[in-house]
């Protein structure tokens, strides 16, 4: 199924699916929150949902969403003489996944998102995309959210107005805990300090507006660095890339 293009942005309710599904954005970024986490997808990369996660999608600017559901059972490599993987239904991941698309993913894409071919010859390209899924390590710019309510309210805040700049200390009174409590949660919680967490969240709301075309001293004043030079560091030392590498413009 074909998604439409996406102008203003904004989030699906979370739900489910009884069949796995890859989720892609042609063109823009696409987001998708699962399991505590948040994927941020150019379009170079889409994601795998195994059947029964739930889940939401979101998009920001100018996006035109994807999602393929997989439902038919793969043929034997007997069977399809392109197939090279052993015979299964599908790969065998348990979590969602980010895979590469490739040139011959994206003509995938296109071919069965609009439900056109008939289920015999649909089947042999679900089984050729099946294939073609190659896991690939996403971006470093994860921001778990954390299940205590006093550090959660915090990263609710923060996931809302990413260029806040209150320290643990003036979010204690919102948060109902002392600062050494709510950096000890932190830490607990999402793996990593509270001042680690806030650059990854402000590094993931950067991204959208940076596959939409917005220029880097844009973003980084959106997210609330102060120099284009500090937000560029942080990302290069982040993601392992400039923006300029990770969104490369025509």
């Amino acid at each position: 199924m074909a998604g439409l293009v996406a102008a203003g942005g904004g989030w699906t309710d979370r739900h489910r699916h009884p069949v796995p599904q890859l989720a892609w954005a042609r063109s823009g970024v696409l987001m998708v929150r699962a399991l505590s986490r948040t994927w941020v997808l150019p379009a170079t990369t889409a994601l795998w949902i195994p059947p029964g996660v739930r889940h939401a999608t979101g998009t920001a600017g100018t996006t035109e969403p994807r999602a393929l559901y997989v439902r038919h059972p793969a043929p034997a490599a007997a069977d399809h003489p392109l197939r090279t993987r052993p015979p299964t239904d599908r790969p065998g991941w348990a979590e969602p996944t980010v895979v590469a698309v490739t040139p011959l993913l994206r003509a995938l894409f296109d071919h069965l998102a609009d439900d056109a071919p008939a289920p015999a010859a649909r089947a042999r390209a679900e089984a050729v995309l099946l294939d073609q899924l190659s896991p690939v390590a996403p971006a470093s710019v994860l921001a778990p959210m954390p299940h205590d309510p006093r550090p959660r309210a915090v990263a609710e805040a923060l996931r809302d107005t990413p260029a806040d700049a209150r320290t643990l200390a003036e979010w204690s009174p919102y948060a109902g805990a002392a600062p050494r409590t709510l950096a000890r949660l932190f830490v607990a919680e999402t793996g990593m300090p509270f001042g680690r967490w806030r650059t990854h969240l402000r590094l993931q709301a950067s991204l959208p507006l940076l596959a939409s075309g917005a220029t880097v001293a844009t973003a980084a004043r959106h997210v609330g660095y102060a120099s284009s030079s500090a937000f560029v560091a942080a990302f290069h030392r982040t993601v392992g890339a400039p923006p300029g590498t990770y969104f490369p413009r025509d």
